[in-house]
Order: structure tokens, then C-alpha cells, then sequence
């Protein structure tokens, strides 16, 4: 944070921060309302740091969809359309697939497919080219690293490579890991029960191979999600979507389940792609050409309701406007929808004396859009305060694993009854966070109704090592972005399994634990080296790290993400 002493200081109406889809919204109806506008991005190309599973929505419902915003959207920016939508039910090599169409088209126009780099810069050029028109554009290779203030009130935005620059308006558009709304207090990482972990890897394959294996036409797509027993214990799932040349298959899992479990993610993510389900799909041949990973927020515990302050307002990951409900996982149309009210906000309040009064009114047009009702379901927080006490658990938990608990699942009636809840968005988005239904329920009906799969798949994925080789940086020699503020492996050793990029069997990575004598008494410590960091953020939330992201273009860049 700092005080503005000066007032001869670049002045804009609005500063975007981040040219993602939340930041692009926000930027491309600040221009159509005829507002001086300037993007700053922190990457060398908008979508150069970002990562996604990833699907966009255009919901029926929502205000704005990206191609409400952006003409040409699906056709230049976007992979295949998703028509067809399963989820798998594993038990060892026994599997139950559900057909989740019904869910997947509920209150949606089309899903699309996308990868982020070539997603966001294509967004990225159509923005600067409408607020270059109204004097403002996008700036990349800069990091804007606080909150410009004047009297105790934000007034604009400081950087590392820029002057402050002065804005009536800052939406913060920076992602899962946004220091401004850190900084502001209206965002922490003291919980890892309130953030998920993805990791993925983008598969190289033809476009007619992709049509021939997963049985659809070029001008279609399917998505399939995985859970059961092939992820051990760990809360969450894997899932598969087809690009136009090449597949994005990764997992989700909640943080505090990874580290409860000291799960590799790697590991998990490897168990996935050598399943024998997979094996028909990825043939003979892998070709990886991208590792990634980032934190994801969940929305049912920290989506903000109130995402402003002063004349800084928040929208898309930085609000934690992500929703993850069981298959149900939408985040980027929720960031176009944020972005493009918080726009129409800041030009209806336009002039007025009140710094906050944009803030008040995107809370506003949040909630009565219902964009807050789908991310903050109130069915969930009922559910939660009965379905996720570990003794509530526990004793579901005992049953399901009786004779009795299979069954009950394990009959016609119940195979139907199942098919018929997976695709309830009502049931669905009150499902309590638990290993109940990530884990055993799944497994059990995999058990029950699955079939055994005697496919044997010959993927042999590349090393941790070969990841980090494949990945590109621009390293900031002499500028470290993440400091280990307690090195003891008590207070930071989540960090060395639960990094992306490092493991307890491997010395590559950013984390790692060695064993050193100090005073004749030999104790764990934990080292870190950021030079193949990811940026995902998970050490700032599960070990005792000063976090910062590094400067404009450094660190890593993801060509696909």
C-alpha cells in the first residue's frame, strides 16, 4: 500500500488489472459506455499466466455471455463445442459411467472447450482494439503490486514497472492469487478447506484421431469426469475434455484433503492418465505438451458478498467467483458475468462523489442477477452443519460400507435413483464436501453396477522432472518472489508433496526437505528454489511462505494453460 503525496500522476477513470475473461468483461463494457479504460496485464501475452480446466458456459440465465461481448468468440477463440457429458464411477478396474447431459444442458445455451493462452489473447486484442477508441488500451509485462491510497482511501494502483497510476474505478481481475484483494482484506489463505488444487496436462492428439476415439463428429466434444477409488482417499476428481488437436485431462482436489492425505499431485494426476479407462482413449502414443496447475477457489465458502472497497471492486477468481459443486464446475462465465456488471455499475454511478457507490451497486447486480445464488447456494450451508461433521460422516460412512449399504445401492432401482440424482442441479449443489461422495460412494458403485475393464493402458507419463523441463521461464534472477518464512518441516513440509512441482522423493523442485544438524541435534528443514515455481499459489496457503507473484513477464509462461 501506498499514500499518494503527489497529484500530478497518470489519471485513468478505470484501471483493469488482468486481461482474463472477468478482466476483458469488464474492460470490453467500459469502452461501449465510452470510458477511459487501461488493462494491465502481468504476463508477457494475456493467458500467458493463466490455467484452466477448462469449459466455458453461456448460461441461459446470465446477463452477459463472452459472446454477447465478444463477436467471432466460438469460432476464433474457442476449441469444440461439449455435446455429450459422463462421469465415471471407479472401483479398481471395475467402472459405472453415468451420462450427465441432462445436468450438463440445464440453463445452458452452448459450452465450449478452451485453452487459455490462445483464449485470452485473442480476448486481449479485441480489448485493446475498443479502449485504445475511448484513450486507454492493454498494457502487458506489468505487475501491479498494491493499492495506490490518499487519506486512508484507494485512489489507483502502484507497479513495479510503471509510475502510481490514479483511477476512479480498479477492478481487480488479477486471479485466485490477487494481492490487491489481499491487501484490501477482502481475501485470505489461512483455510485450505476453502480452496481447491488443479493440475493438468494438455495431450497432444489429431483432430480426426480425437473424432475416431471418442466417437464424435469435428464440430464436437465431450467431457467425462472421473472419481472413486483410482485417487485413494483425497477429496475430488479427474476429468477429460476434447480440444480441437489435443486433450485436456487433469484433477481437482481440496487442498486441505491433499494435505491431509500427503498426496503427490503429480502422482494422482499419473494415476489418472494410466488408468485402464483411459487406455482405449490415449492409445499407444502420449505426447504431453504441457504440465500446469493453480489453485481454485470455492465459491460455496469464499465467494465475496460484498466484493469491493472504496473505489476497488472485485470480480472472476479474485472474488472467489468459482463454482464447484460436485461435476457442476463453472467459473469463467461467472468471471464474464462479474466483470461486465461491474462495468455497467461503475458508468451508472459514474461522477458520483461516493467512492464506494460502484461497489454497492455490482453487490447489488450481483445478487439480483442470481449469479450470487448459484455460487453461495443456501442449501448448501444448511446441508453442511449436519453433512459435514466428521461424525455425520463417520457413521454414513460405516453404513455405505456394510452389507446393508451395498445393498441398498447395488439393486436396479437404486442404479436409476442414481442416474436420476447426478443430474439434479437442485441435489447436486447441496452436495456436503466430504469422502462420501468423492470416494466411497463412487467406488461402491462401481463395485455394485460397474463393469471390469480388461483394457491394459502402455501411457507412460513424463517425470516431475521432464514437466518442469518441458515448461517455459523468464527467471528474476535476484528477485525471489516466495520467501519460506519458518523452515521447519512443521510449520512448511505441507508444502514440499502438495507443490505441483515437488514431491518427497524428488530434488528438483521448489520445495524440498533435507535433514541438517544444528548444535550436534538433527532437524528437517525445508529449502526452497523458485526457479521452476508455477505460480499456482498453493505454498501460501499451506505453508508459512511470503507470496508474491513475480514481476511483469517473469517466471513462468504457459503456451497452452
Amino acid at each position: 500500500m501506498t499514500d499518494a503525496s503527489e497529484t500530478d500522476r497518470e489519471h485513468y477513470e478505470a484501471v483493469v488489472v488482468g486481461c482474463g475473461p472477468g478482466g476483458a468483461a469488464a474492460a470490453s463494457r467500459l469502452a461501449d459506455h465510452g470510458i477511459e479504460t487501461l488493462v494491465l496485464e502481468r504476463g508477457m501475452d494475456a493467458g500467458s499466466k493463466n490455467v484452466s480446466g477448462g469449459l466455458i458456459y453461456a448460461e441461459e440465465s446470465a446477463p452477459y455471455t463472452v459472446d454477447d461481448l465478444f463477436e467471432g468468440f466460438r469460432e476464433e477463440a474457442s476449441e469444440r463445442p461439449v455435446t455429450d457429458y459422463y462421469i465415471h464411477n471407479v472401483a479398481g478396474n471395475k467402472v459405472k459411467s453415468y451420462d450427465l447431459t441432462a445436468l450438463h444442458q440445464d440453463d445452458t445455451d452452448w459450452c465450449d472447450a478452451v485453452l487459455r493462452r490462445p483464449m485470452d489473447s485473442w480476448l486481449a486484442e479485441r480489448v485493446h482494439e475498443k479502449t485504445s477508441e475511448t484513450g486507454g488500451g492493454v498494457l502487458t509485462n506489468v505487475r501491479v503490486n498494491g493499492l495506490l491510497r490518499e487519506r486512508g482511501r484507494i485512489v489507483g494502483v502502484t507497479c513495479d514497472e510503471l509510475d502510481p497510476i490514479e483511477a476512479d474505478i480498479v477492478i481487480a481481475a488479477d486471479g485466485v492469487n490477487s494481492e490487491l484483494a489481499r491487501e484490501a482484506g477482502l481475501m485470505d489463505w489461512e483455510d485450505p478447506n476453502e480452496w481447491f488444487q488443479g493440475v493438468k496436462a494438455v495431450v497432444e492428439m489429431e483432430p480426426d484421431v480425437i473424432d475416431d476415439r471418442f466417437d464424435i463428429d469435428e464440430d464436437e466434444g465431450v467431457a467425462h469426469l472421473f472419481s472413486g477409488d483410482l485417487f485413494e482417499d483425497v477429496r475430488g476428481g479427474g476429468f477429460l475434455y476434447t480440444n480441437e488437436d489435443s486433450l485436456s485431462i487433469g484433477t481437482v482436489f481440496h487442498l486441505d484433503s491433499l494435505v491431509e492425505e500427503q498426496a503427490e499431485p503429480h502422482e494422482l494426476l499419473d494415476a489418472l492418465l494410466t488408468h485402464p479407462l483411459l487406455a482405449r482413449w490415449l492409445g499407444d502414443e502420449y505426447d504431453e505438451r504441457e504440465y500446469s496447475a493453480k489453485l481454485v477457489p470455492d465459491s460455496k465458502k469464499v465467494a465475496h458478498r460484498e466484493p469491493y472497497q472504496d473505489r476497488l471492486v472485485l470480480v472472476g477468481d479474485a472474488a472467489g467467483q468459482m463454482q464447484a459443486q460436485g461435476p457442476i464446475i463453472k467459473g469463467m462465465n461467472h468471471a464474464v458475468t462479474a466483470g461486465a456488471l461491474a462495468a455497467d455499475a461503475f458508468a451508472v454511478t459514474r461522477g458520483n462523489a461516493d467512492p464506494a457507490a460502484a461497489g454497492r451497486r455490482y453487490t447489488q447486480m450481483l445478487e439480483n442477477s442470481g449469479t450470487m445464488d448459484k455460487l453461495r447456494p443456501r442449501r448448501y450451508d444448511l446441508a453442511r452443519t449436519v453433512g459435514e461433521r466428521d461424525r455425520v460422516t463417520d457413521a454414513v460412512e460405516r453404513v455405505l460400507d456394510s452389507r446393508v449399504g451395498s445393498l441398498a445401492i447395488g439393486n436396479p432401482i437404486a442404479d436409476r435413483v442414481l442416474q436420476r440424482a447426478y443430474n439434479s442441479p437442485f441435489l447436486v449443489s447441496m452436495l456436503p464436501d466430504t469422502r462420501t461422495g468423492y470416494v466411497t460412494l463412487p467406488s461402491i458403485i462401481g463395485e455394485e453396477h460397474g463393469r471390469t475393464l480388461h483394457w491394459e493402458s502402455s501411457v507412460e507419463p513424463p517425470t516431475l522432472d521432464e514437466r518442469i523441463g518441458d515448461l517455459t521461464y523468464d527467471t528474476d534472477v535476484g528477485n525471489p518472489h516466495i520467501e519460506v518464512r519458518d523452515t521447519s518441516y512443521e510449520a512448511s513440509g505441507a508444502a514440499v508433496y502438495a507443490c505441483p512441482v515437488s514431491a518427497e522423493d524428488f530434488g528438483g523442485g521448489c520445495y524440498r526437505s533435507e535433514e541438517v544438524k544444528r548444535n550436534g541435534t538433527a532437524a528437517t528443514v525445508v529449502s526452497l528454489d523458485t526457479q521452476p515455481c508455477i505460480e499456482c499459489g498453493t505454498c501460501a496457503v499451506v505453508a508459512d511462505t511470503e507470496w508474491e507473484h513475480p514481476r511483469g513477464g517473469k517466471g513462468v509462461e504457459f503456451r497452452e494453460g
